[in-house]
Formats: C-alpha cells, sequence, structure tokens
C-alpha cells in the first residue's frame, strides 16, 4: 500500500486496481467474485448510501451472512466514511437492543438472515431494516456509477471505520471503534509477520462480527489475496469445515484455539489435512498444551505455529510468537506471547509492590483504538493517560495479567477480573486451568469461583474428557500432584459439552449457574 492511502477506501482502490482479476472472495460452494467486481459492487453501495443521505460517521448496521452483498457494504462504508457494526443474528434481542440503543444506526442491512432478530427489530425501533438481497436493493443499485467515489479522499486516517461489540463484566455490550489508521497499521503488520501475498487464501471460519474476523477480512482483502467464506453451518461440522479448507486451497487459518481443540477431539484432522496451509495462528485464549502438542506434532514439519495475543480495543492482534518444540518443556504452562509487535509498548501495573514484572498490561501505540462508542464512562476508566509521561500519551488497560521473563517475553497470567482471594491466597483461575490441561485427557475446562457469602467461596472445575472410564476423583488425584492445596478446587464435575459464549470461549458465566 502507498504512502498516500490514508484511508481504507483509498487502500482497497489500490488493490483492486493493481489486482483486478485476482479472486477476492471464493466461495465454497465453487461461486468466486474478482476484486474488479467487488470493488465496484462497493462503489455502487457506497453511493446508494449517499444517495439516501447517510452522512459520514454515522452509523450502518449489518446482519452479516457473509454473501459478497455483505462484504462489498463493508467496504462501500469505508469508501465514504460511514461507521459500520456487524452485528450476531443470532443474538438475543435484549442483548441486540442495547447494542441497537448504543450505535444508534441509520440503517440495518439483512444480509439474507432469515432471523427473528428482524421482527423484534421492526417491532420495538423505528430503524429502517433493508434486505441486500431483495429485488429492490438490486434494482437501486445496478443503475449506480461502479467507478470509484471522489468523496473518499475526504475520510481522515483519524475517523472510525467500524465499531466492533464485545461482552462487558456488567453485562452490557461495549462497542469499541477503531479509526482508519488503527487498520491500516494492523494490515502492515498482519502482511510482514506472516509473510502474506496476493497468492495466498484466508479462512474466514470466524463469525463476522467476532474480533478474529477482523484479521481474516482485512488482512487478505487488502494484500491481493482471497478470502474463503466458511458458514456458521460449515463451521459447526468439524468434517465439513475441514473438507472446506482443504478444497479450497487455503494458506492461512485463524481462529480461537477452541475451534482447532474441537477438529482435534473429534478427529476431524489428519495429518493428510491442511494441505495448503503454512500458517496456522491462534489466539483469543489459552492454547491448552497437551492439544496443542497433539497439533504440532501434526503439522509443525510444514506448517509454523503462531500464538497471537490481543484485544478488541487494539484493532485485534499485537503480539505473536512462532511455537517450537522448547514450548513442551513445561507442559502445565501457557505458551508465551512473546514480544510485543513493532510500533507497540506496554506499561506494567504491578500488582505487587514487590514484583514489577508482573501486572496488568497496559498496551501504547497506533493500534490503540478510539474508545468505546458512545460510552464516555468506560472509555475514560479503560483508556487513560501515561502517567510516566510529561505528555499526552494514551495507553489502554487490557485487565490481563502478564509476567515479563529474563528474555523479555511475556506470559498471560490471567485476567484482573478473573483473580480470585481464596484461604488468604491471591489465586489466578486461568492457572488452575492450566494444571488441568496438562492432563492428557482432558478436552476442555473451565474453573470458576462460587461465592458463598462475603467472606467464603468455593473453586469449581467443569471439564469435558476424551476417556470414558475416567470419573472426577480420578481427576482429582491429577490435578493435586500439580496443584498447590490451597488452590485444588472443591468439586469437579465431568462434562459432554462446556458451554460456549458468542465467540466460541468456554462461558463461565453459564458454568456459575450450573448446580449439583
Amino acid at each position: 500500500m502507498a504512502r498516500y492511502n490514508y484511508n481504507l477506501g483509498l487502500c482497497f482502490y489500490e488493490i483492486a486496481f493493481s489486482f483486478p482479476d485476482n479472486v477476492a472472495l471464493s466461495y465454497p460452494e465453487n461461486s468466486s467474485f474478482r476484486y474488479s467486481e467487488l470493488n465496484s459492487l462497493s462503489n455502487q453501495i457506497a453511493r446508494f448510501f449517499i444517495n439516501k443521505g447517510i452522512q459520514k460517521n454515522q452509523v450502518v448496521a449489518l446482519l452479516n451472512n457473509k454473501s459478497i452483498n455483505a462484504y462489498a457494504s463493508m467496504i462501500a462504508c469505508m469508501k465514504c466514511g460511514i461507521i459500520y457494526t456487524n452485528i450476531d443474528f443470532s443474538s438475543p434481542w435484549e442483548r441486540t437492543n442495547k447494542i441497537l440503543s448504543t450505535c444508534n444506526p441509520v440503517l440495518i442491512l439483512d444480509d439474507g438472515t432469515q432471523s427473528e432478530l428482524i421482527e423484534h427489530i421492526k417491532k420495538h425501533t423505528s430503524i429502517e431494516v433493508l434486505d441486500i438481497h431483495s429485488a429492490g436493493f438490486s434494482k437501486a443499485i445496478v443503475s449506480l456509477d461502479a467507478s470509484n467515489l471522489k468523496e473518499t479522499t475526504s475520510i481522515t486516517g483519524n475517523d472510525p471505520a467500524y465499531i466492533m461489540f464485545t461482552s462487558g463484566s456488567t453485562g452490557f455490550p461495549k462497542g469499541a471503534v477503531m479509526s482508519h489508521s488503527n487498520v491500516i497499521n494492523f494490515i502492515h503488520w498482519g502482511q510482514t509477520t506472516f509473510d502474506i501475498t496476493p497468492s495466498d487464501i484466508f479462512t474466514n471460519a470466524n463469525p463476522i462480527y467476532f474480533d478474529n474476523s477482523v484479521f481474516d477480512f482485512y488482512t487478505s482483502l487488502f494484500s491481493g489475496a482471497a478470502l474463503v467464506p466458511i458458514s456458521i453451518e460449515t463451521a459447526k461440522d468439524p468434517k465439513s469445515l475441514v473438507t472446506a479448507v482443504n478444497e479450497s486451497g487455503c494458506t492461512v487459518w485463524f481462529s480461537v484455539p477452541s475451534l482447532l481443540v474441537y477438529l482435534l477431539t473429534t478427529k476431524a484432522l489428519t495429518r493428510n489435512d491442511f494441505k495448503s496451509v503454512r500458517r496456522i495462528i491462534f489466539g483469543g485464549e489459552g492454547f491448552p498444551k497437551t492439544k496443542l502438542k497433539q497439533l504440532f506434532d501434526l503439522y509443525s514439519h510444514r506448517i509454523a505455529l503462531f500464538n497471537v495475543y490481543g484485544p478488541t480495543e487494539c484493532t485485534c492482534i499485537c503480539s505473536s510468537y512462532l511455537v517450537s518444540e522448547r514450548d513442551f518443556e513445561k507442559m502445565n504452562e501457557l505458551t508465551t506471547l512473546g514480544y510485543l509487535a513493532p510500533n507497540f509498548s506496554y506499561v506494567l501495573l504491578p500488582l505487587d509492590e514487590f514484583d514489577p514484572n508482573t501486572g496488568e498490561l497496559c498496551l501504547i501505540g497506533p493500534n490503540v483504538g478510539l474508545g468505546y462508542y458512545n460510552d464516555p464512562e468506560r472509555s475514560a476508566a479503560a483508556f487513560i493517560q501515561n502517567s510516566d509521561k510529561k505528555y499526552a500519551e494514551r495507553m489502554y488497560k487490557t485487565g490481563d495479567v502478564v509476567q515479563k521473563d529474563a528474555k523479555g517475553h511475556l506470559h498471560f497470567k490471567g485476567r484482573v477480573d478473573n483473580q480470585i482471594k481464596h484461604m488468604g491466597y491471591r489465586i489466578e483461575l486461568e492457572e488452575i486451568e492450566a494444571a488441568f490441561n496438562s492432563i492428557p485427557y482432558v478436552n476442555e475446562v473451565g474453573v470458576v469461583y462460587e461465592k458463598i457469602n462475603a467472606e467464603l467461596g468455593q473453586i469449581k472445575a467443569f471439564v469435558n474428557i476424551s476417556v470414558k472410564d475416567k470419573v472426577s476423583a480420578d481427576l482429582m488425584k491429577e490435578v493435586k500432584n500439580i496443584l498447590q492445596t490451597y488452590m485444588n478446587p472443591r468439586s469437579i464435575e465431568i462434562m459432554s459439552f462446556l458451554p460456549k459464549n458468542q465467540n466460541g470461549k468456554v462461558d463461565r458465566k453459564q458454568l456459575l449457574e450450573i448446580k449439583k
């Protein structure tokens, strides 16, 4: 991307000009669309927005089902300065209503979802809902000019590009706002770190409303590479998912570890799969070492495995680490986060004055977002001034507890909000989970702390295992050999599956509601 491309719309124009005949979107159902087609369609949709009177910095929401019209609508928003946000069309109305109340979209685009959510929106709001697969929409855009827009040049790098809603500890979703400059810096980092070329083919197995999809979407379509949109139905079926990746010739995979663990546990992945893949990238949660070793043994001779880390509020990813054989010398520790990406810096806010190398990670740099949309109070609490500097420098308090080792590598130790005080000891719930994950037959684990009263509580573990003849007592015996006594769970419940949140991670809130 040339230096004068100070916004994402200009970036995409250059990519489309440079690689007009490259495949941009390659659907497993054998349909594909070139960059020239995606550029023209997004130009027409952008003019449609302008003709409707939608102004720069207003919000358009998408119930996105990964069609070409949906991807083109996202790009169209960038080209005319509209802020887009993707909403989970399977989300409960109560949560969606909170999101809509926060971002106040002037238009909702429905990507043919046939979702019950549409009826709630029409019943309870006055927001216009438009089906982007309807004959009316097609008729409205077909006659519009498909050439590049002059309006794109009026967008600055500091203008918002998108809002990514993430869960909040209060139950009220937070809308992290990312600027054009945030994303452009992120794209450059992704291209450099993973050696991305226009011949690459990316998976898009991540839900489009989920933070991880930012990497899929931007690193592929702003590099001249192809993106393979994988449907929700395919992503849920392990064999269908692996087949789609194999047959599409995908070269870059990115997902949460849970999805890879699922593919391993169901034996959907074999040594002969992922033949074209050259990068497996995972992040968003810890990868159990026993399962990571299984993946490493399958593919490390021909595929590079990367552990990445980064909060939604800092444009998806801010560090990466290439996994190697030496990372399995200690099986009860998570893989290191490595070093932060170039252009990033950090401050540790110590939790203990006697241990300055362990504390809450605060991130600094050009990927730090603009705050939470329409939420000044929570923005002020999370995006704070670096008190070490005598000039204005914002940093984001991640809520993640990390430890810096002698080499300067950062190691994830837990969440500030997952740190408990039990029997007088300060404990990270993630440390207990790491102990369970070091047991070979444990597939997944979730550990919670259930308060009994103001002074007392109990640690409870919920585990999915691959060996049928093991019982809770067996697990308790093994974990007692790993953990200190005060960390031992009061109870262990073996489950056929662990509940997940909308992003595919183990949902501790649901686990807390399970009563024996």
